[in-house]
């Protein structure tokens, strides 16, 4: 299976915006403002599209540059990175080697269109040649989650990091030419492994990578 051309995309934007504007020669479209809980549901996205790698094959993002795009830039002008750029390209960094197997458990939250869902979002991938461990994970609900790692089936691991895009520090946060830095990955306290599990605490709706490297 492929997935081609994947993104958020706020589809009602365009129509409203070409029902304003009217006949505009090369009109500037599609040029969404991503949001920091947009940034947790690109790499919720990416969870699932990695969770399933044993059936997708390839999956590309939609347009890198401007139009529903990680990447924006102004005519004559500099570029920024949009907050959705950020769990792609950690996504692209970390997760090397194998797709290994989670079963993740913990508390729903209830949702109006889909009833209750998962807070909880996991998928892990171990690079043999390094024996480093990625650990994904998205907590989906309005509140803190406690996450307990069982790392016991891959001993002598230490944890290197916890970094995360969250939306706790406003959800509707944008990154623009004038602020671009305003939604960027931030470490939290790196996590200890203690007989083999590791707890950490992951932000309300918050997309985070735990990165586990072998003890020297």
């Amino acid at each position: 299976m492929s997935f081609d051309e994947w993104n958020v995309w706020y589809q009602s934007r365009l129509q409203s915006d070409l029902d304003r504007r009217g006949w505009v020669e090369a009109p500037a479209l599609i040029e969404d403002d991503y949001t920091a809980v947009d940034a947790v549901v690109v790499g919720d996205l990416l969870i699932t599209l990695l969770r399933h790698a044993d059936r997708i094959g390839v999956a590309c993002q939609a347009q890198l540059a401007n139009v529903i795009a990680p990447i924006r830039t102004r005519n004559g002008g500099p570029a920024w990175r949009q907050s959705i750029f950020h769990p792609f390209a950690l996504t692209a960094r970390y997760a090397r080697g194998t797709v290994l197997r989670t079963e993740p458990t913990g508390p729903t939250y209830e949702t109006r269109r889909y009833g209750d869902v998962p807070a909880l979002d996991t998928v892990a991938v171990h690079d043999e040649e390094t024996g480093e461990l990625a650990v994904f994970a998205v907590n989906r609900s309005p509140r803190d989650l406690p996450l307990d790692l069982d790392l016991r089936g891959l001993p002598g691991l230490r944890a290197e990091a916890h970094t995360t895009v969250a939306a706790g520090t406003g959800p509707d946060a944008t990154n623009t030419e004038a602020d671009p830095e305003r939604v960027t990955p931030r470490d939290l306290t790196t996590p200890t492994v203690d007989g083999g599990r590791a707890s950490v605490l992951l932000p309300a709706t918050s997309w985070n990578l735990l990165r586990f490297v072998p003890t020297l």
